[in-house]
């Protein structure tokens, strides 16, 4: 028996569809606003630049590659220059972690998420902005600062992802989220596009290379934190539902809360499957997306310029693949697309292996396949999760979503890295990523999403 949630969530039934598309659009802001950082600062400047800093500190001068073998000292340990942007990435991942599911169990007995979503928002894009302060050999506050803006930027996605539900039926979720997902591919591609000039033609702006790149992991904060202000603005709080104020301090409102929840999800195996699932092939999507210019610059010989050229392309095609994917699930449902996306990725990488070196063409190519596929699979796994979501339960379970990408997504670039010392050559360590869409696949084929959507209490769909 299906139950037509619409109607039971406080707020949400009294929506007409024109005041949902209004608020989705307030929502889709958000997307816009925090691209910006995972972009230009996490994907692109903040590892060489980190690097090169504290390459200084250790004695390795200003080289701005991996090579700086020296070390310095973080809380006692002595880690190589070279790899510390690695390192702080893995610590802020396992902490993300952690955190998440805490926030998520608080998100949903709040009245404010939106709120939620604006305070973690600002504090990780106040810690964001002190990136501006890392130069010479000061890379200590760097670090901090990249570690405590990842985790915020996770705190901010939970209430994000949670107030989606709030604001669109079962039906307008799959659009919603991949209009989400193409404006911040736009936005954030659009503000890269900026600060690349700036950094690639520094001397015509009187700038050193060095505070070019500042002032751009400088911007990135600052329009992430205003870029916010119009989802905190627009957007309407609905009050929690089904869900009774919890009782106890802290540990038994949060982590206690994460205990239930995990015991619970054994009613729910679709959608324990789906975040199996989803472990695995987004796993190879963030390795896909990691390795694709150190396979590209150390196999295929390619030089900065079209190493550069080919991330923007992405990003701009990404917004339209985004797009063609929401419409492509409205007639054929989520499901079946993310299934056929991960069957796409498989020739994707396959087809990697026999790039030849120096062909412009064919490497761009195999950057727009990955730009279509990455942009819609990305958005229709967020929108299918919400279908598999018990109802008032949307921050918990989209953090542990959230926790299954960031505790998890080593995996990936750990087998790219034991392949290559194995083999000495990034081809077959590109094809072995081939693996982890297999078993996405492999978990797929192994869920009933009418069932799911059903144990979860939500209204199915008209397309699956």
């Amino acid at each position: 028996m299906t139950v037509d949630s619409s109607s039971e969530r406080p707020g949400l039934g009294d929506f007409a569809p024109v005041l949902r598309r209004r608020q989705q659009k307030a929502w889709n802001w958000y997307d816009w606003a925090n691209s910006a950082f995972y972009t230009t600062v996490l994907t692109v400047l903040f590892g060489p630049f980190m690097i090169t800093v504290a390459g200084r500190a250790a004695g390795c001068g200003d080289s701005p590659d991996d090579t700086c073998k020296r070390t310095v000292d973080v809380l006692g340990l002595h880690l190589a220059a070279g790899s510390l942007p690695s390192y702080l990435t893995s610590f802020a991942t396992i902490a993300s972690a952690v955190v998440l599911p805490v926030v998520g169990a608080l998100v949903d007995r709040s009245h404010h998420k939106k709120w939620h979503l604006g305070g973690s928002a600002w504090a990780g894009a106040f810690a964001a902005a002190l990136l501006f302060f890392m130069h010479g050999d000061h890379w200590r506050l760097g670090a901090v600062a990249v570690v405590v803006s990842s985790i915020l930027g996770g705190c901010s996605l939970v209430s994000y992802y949670a107030i989606l539900v709030d604001i669109s039926t079962e039906d307008e979720r799959d659009m919603a989220s991949s209009r989400g997902w193409a404006f911040g591919y736009l936005g954030g591609g659009l503000l890269l596009l900026v600060n690349l000039v700036m950094v690639q033609g520094h001397d015509a702006f009187g700038l050193s290379k060095e505070l070019a790149v500042r002032l751009s992991l400088l911007s990135a904060a600052l329009w992430w934190a205003g870029f916010t202000v119009i989802p905190v603005l627009r957007l309407r709080d609905v009050p929690p539902r089904g869900l009774e104020p919890a009782a106890g301090g802290l540990w038994q409102r949060s982590f206690g809360q994460l205990v239930v929840t995990l015991r619970e999800m054994r009613a729910f195996p679709m959608t324990v499957t789906f975040l199996l699932a989803y472990l695995f092939y987004n796993d190879g999507i963030q390795t896909v997306i990691y390795s694709a210019s150190i396979y590209g610059s150390k196999q295929l010989h390619f030089s900065d310029s079209v190493l550069i050229a080919a991330i923007l392309m992405i990003q701009f095609v990404a917004f339209g693949g985004a797009l063609f994917f929401g419409r492509w699930a409205s007639r054929y449902g989520a499901y079946r697309c993310l299934l056929y996306g991960t069957y796409a990725w498989m020739a994707i990488v396959v087809l990697a292996m026999f790039l030849p070196e120096r062909n412009v063409g064919l490497f761009l190519a195999i950057g727009v396949a990955i730009a279509l596929v990455m942009g819609g699979t990305q958005a229709l796994s967020r929108s299918f999760f919400s279908l598999l979501i018990p109802r008032g339960r949307e921050g918990e379970y989209f953090a542990l979503y959230n926790a299954c990408e960031r505790g998890t997504s080593w995996f990936g670039t750990l087998l790219f890295g034991i392949v290559f010392q194995v083999s000495g050559s990034y081809r077959p360590a590109i094809v072995s990523l081939v693996l982890f869409f297999v078993l996405g696949a492999f978990f797929l084929l192994r869920l009933d999403p009418r069932r799911g959507i059903e144990e979860a209490g939500n209204r199915v769909p008209v397309a699956v």
